[in-house]
């Protein structure tokens, strides 16, 4: 006969099912609230590095804070200022260029059917480009134009005034996150879920320091590169190959296909062969000595999980989504760490100990 299987659900496991059933459906309801606000932990989590380095030194946590942000959201603005306008410039010289680019690239079979494409939608594409012009007589015209871009970046001033005030207390506050937690979750389990935050903000800083550092890295390597081959559209080619280096394995590719194409179109087969081998050693440089040194020591995030985060996040959420989706991921990945530590300890400690801390 079969070994007989006994499952206990006790009201204990009931009702946790029950808050997390409700916790989602009102997550939900207040998404887009909740997006601001897990915005603003985000960024009060970033900067707390920099806060931290100002209390050594035994600066005041509020003084600490105000520089932080001040240096943060000035450098922000002044990069918006001075380099989106020649981006923007770029950005749709390039595009307004793009019918020469795809007739020459519909003579090379291999890329044929992308070409047919991509010329099915020149509409949009001119839309785009006034779109892009738009954008560069914002910049053009002051910083105040800049700032009603940041606004609406993040859905309206309301929005960038939470975003700024809830991270800015988050910060402030050496345990407002933590106390925030404490408000949300079940007093049985609100230590487990501070002590989970807290390993995951770690990873959380580790990886976007990381991110950002490989980042603008491989970005200065191929915007010089680019510059001194002689390719046009350099800072514009540079800084999409660092943007898309959020995305493992397939974000240089992608960005090197592209440079290719117009090293291609402007200067021969021999030209888009040369930038093809400047990625190829950019790459090279990157996977062996910036990653091994650098981003792997550091990061406990895997690739396959940020490609799959990026994904769901943008698919759920836009933009915004895509950018909150790893550090979600990051949280995701400490709680199913210790629910797979939890499972393999004996069956008498399971319901008494939280799940083990890495």
């Amino acid at each position: 006969m079969g070994k007989e299987i006994r499952v206990s659900i006790t009201a204990g496991t009931v009702a946790t099912a029950l808050f997390i059933i409700v916790g989602v459906y009102v997550f939900w309801l207040l998404r887009d609230l909740s997006l601001l606000v897990l915005t603003a932990i985000i960024i009060a989590s970033a900067i707390e590095p920099g806060v931290a380095f100002f209390i050594r030194y035994r600066v005041p946590r509020f003084v600490a804070a105000l520089l932080v942000y001040v240096f943060v959201f000035g450098s922000v603005f002044s990069i918006l200022y001075f380099f989106f306008p020649p981006i923007i410039a770029d950005a749709a010289n390039f595009l307004s260029a793009m019918p020469r680019y795809l007739d020459t690239i519909n003579i090379t079979a291999p890329f044929s059917d992308i070409a047919t494409t991509a010329a099915a939608d020149q509409s949009q594409t001119q839309s785009f480009i006034r779109t892009l012009l738009s954008l560069q007589a914002i910049f053009t015209a002051g910083s105040g134009s800049v700032l009603q871009l940041i606004v609406t970046f993040f859905g309206g001033i309301f929005s960038l005034v939470l975003v700024i005030v809830l991270s800015f207390y988050f910060a402030l506050q050496d345990t407002g996150v933590d106390d925030f937690i404490r408000l949300v979750m079940p007093v049985k389990y609100e230590e487990y879920y501070v002590d989970l935050w807290k390993r995951s903000q770690k990873k959380i800083g580790l990886w976007m320091q990381g991110q950002v550092l490989l980042s603008v890295i491989v970005g200065i390597l191929v915007y010089l590169g680019l510059l001194i081959i002689g390719i046009p559209y350099a800072l514009l080619l540079a800084v999409f190959t660092a943007l898309v280096e959020i995305i493992p394995i397939f974000g240089s590719l992608i960005a090197g296909t592209i440079a290719v194409i117009v090293a291609y179109v402007d200067g021969g087969v021999a030209l888009g062969a040369i930038v093809a081998g400047l990625y190829v050693v950019v790459n090279q440089f990157e996977s062996n000595l910036i990653y091994p040194l650098i981003v792997k020591k550091i990061v406990g995030i895997p690739p396959l999980l940020v490609i799959v985060a990026l994904i769901a996040g943008y698919t759920l959420a836009g933009f915004l989504g895509a950018v909150l989706s790893v550090p979600v991921a990051a949280v995701a990945l400490e709680f199913i760490s210790d629910f797979d530590k939890r499972k393999r300890l004996p069956v008498g400690k399971q319901g008494r100990e939280a799940p083990a801390r890495s």
